[in-house]
């Protein structure tokens, strides 16, 4: 008689730990648009105005330090527009690329309309494009190979170091962004996380997931139901499960919702219809209404926090507000559902974990090497990376690189409002980054990646690092990340099926998932 091999069971159960989020500091960035702000009357140059105001303390103070030590003694020029011919000096303005491939809005209007428009190009970059450093005197053009090394973007405020030539460029030999801000929050010790008698079991993750793209005419709908249940603890090995546990928050970094498709129109609407009459709407609820369904069996497990995406039912322009919490249906009655802005910044605090320890043959309980940490998250949905992206030639530039290169600058969305639609605001700019979060996380790219981003100013904060994961879209990848909270160590769980990609599409062969790590 044949006997059945038994389900195998962790030895222990399993027991999620739980997460805060903290309350914002006064350094806290915040990107709720209130009634104060909610006017669209204001020009956009006031954004500048205030960006070079705001970063502008900061980048003189690291360029000081920077050339002060040098024998010829260079000059420091208050306005753009003051430089002197053929002696050192440097000056501070912000960056505007001069690209003759960028969008320009009076050329559209200016446009046969008659004529369909050319699809949007991936790349504004060509040998034609130049630098220029302007601020509210004037603006002048930057020249010199350190200029091309620097690959800069359109609203980045840096100081130059150089001469003005007989033709009136300015020559930059050196240039200086405002570095990396002080760290959010205070800094973990490292010798309380190693201990001989700790385990990597015991510390918490946090899920990181976009582009799900519900509705989409190719759906991956067999990995997000693998995904629902991994997260809630219904699939998957021992191992698995032992990791799926671990996690005391899952994140949604945009693209939720799949943009609509219009079909053309069969012959019933083209029918002329009475003055009056209705007609009938092509709209199909069921995207949202799966999302939901997928939202309350989540909620049920763990905290959720969703952001709004390019592809999201909300408004274009950045920051993102926070999707009304009655499109989610049954999801929204969880105090543990939480509806962001895009980009949002989180403070996530893990207390501490006490263990129990055997201790001949009686569980003893003892602090253990877990003491509580509290860890800032800045999170987007992807739209400023991939934007600049399209400013700066690959190679040598990445995405992860761009993102590397925002918290140098300080600014998360620098090319806004040049190319990326955002909020005029007035006396502020929200995306000017005042400290440096532990964790980056970017939504909505093409494929994976991550990186540590430390300080360079060899100052006693050396040592710190901020961890960047770029998130792809899971309807086309199946990938999960999970960023260790306390060690900022980075996994990823793929969901496929075999047959089939992530997109619901024939693959010649497919994994039913795994696992992989990256330190």
């Amino acid at each position: 008689m044949a006997t059945l091999d038994s389900i195998p069971t962790p030895s222990c159960p399993l027991v999620r730990p739980t997460s805060t989020i903290v309350p914002p500091t006064e350094m806290t960035p915040s990107f709720l648009i209130d009634q104060k702000n909610r006017s669209y009357k204001h020009q956009y140059a006031n954004i500048y105005f205030t960006r070079l105001t705001m970063l502008r303390h900061a980048v003189e103070r690291r360029a000081k330090a920077r050339w002060d030590g040098l024998q010829s003694e260079p000059l420091y020029v208050a306005r753009v527009l003051d430089v002197v011919k053929s002696q050192l000096c440097w000056v501070i303005g912000t960056v505007y690329m001069d690209m003759p491939l960028k969008p320009n809005v009076l050329e559209d209007i200016g446009r046969d309309h008659s004529i369909p428009a050319p699809p949007p190009r991936e790349k504004f970059y060509c040998d034609e494009d130049s630098v220029m450093l302007e601020d509210e005197s004037g603006r002048i053009k930057l020249v010199g190979d350190r200029v091309s090394e620097e690959r800069l973007v359109t609203g980045v405020i840096v100081a130059a170091l150089g001469m003005e030539t007989p033709t009136g460029d300015f020559e930059v030999v050196d240039m200086c962004t405002a570095g990396l801000a002080t760290f959010a929050e205070k800094e973990v010790d490292s010798d309380a996380m190693m201990d001989v008698d700790s385990s990597s079991t015991q510390d918490e993750y946090v899920a990181v997931i976009s582009g799900l793209s519900i509705g989409s005419p190719s759906p991956a709908d067999a990995q997000i139901q693998m995904l629902v249940e991994y997260l809630t603890g219904e699939a998957g090995g021992p191992e698995d499960q032992q990791l799926a546990s671990q996690i005391t928050r899952l994140i949604i970094a945009g693209n939720s919702l799949s943009l609509a498709e219009y079909g053309e129109e069969d012959e019933d609407d083209k029918r002329p219809r009475k003055f009056g009459a209705s007609s009938q709407a092509n709209f199909s609820p069921h995207p949202n209404l799966t999302l939901s369904a997928h939202l309350l069996d989540l909620t049920s497990a763990l905290p959720v926090h969703i952001l709004p995406g390019e592809d999201d039912p909300s408004g274009t322009i950045l920051p993102q507000q926070p999707f009304p919490r009655a499109m989610f249906g049954k999801a929204a009655a969880f105090e543990s559902f939480h509806c962001e802005s895009n980009p949002a910044w989180l403070r996530i605090r893990c207390d501490e974990i006490v263990s129990s320890i055997p201790n001949e043959g009686r569980a003893s309980s003892s602090p253990s090497n877990h003491p509580t940490v509290t860890r800032s998250l800045l999170v987007t949905s992807g739209q400023p990376v991939l934007d600049m992206y399209k400013y700066l030639p690959t190679p040598p530039s990445s995405l992860v690189s761009i993102a590397a290169s925002t918290l140098r600058w300080r600014h998360v969305a620098p090319t806004a409002p040049d190319t990326l639609w955002c909020h005029p605001y007035r006396d502020r700019d929200p995306f000017v980054l005042w400290e440096t979060p532990d964790i980056y996380l970017v939504g909505g790219m093409p494929q994976f990646d991550t990186k540590l981003v430390g300080l360079e100013d060899g100052s006693d904060r050396a040592g710190r690092c901020c961890r960047i994961v770029l998130v792809p879209s899971f309807s086309q990848t199946g990938v999960l990340v999970l960023v260790n909270l306390r060690t900022l160590e980075v996994q990823r769980v793929d969901f496929g099926v075999e047959g089939l990609s992530a997109g619901g599409e024939e693959q010649p062969s497919g994994d039913d998932g795994g696992a992989m790590a990256e330190g």
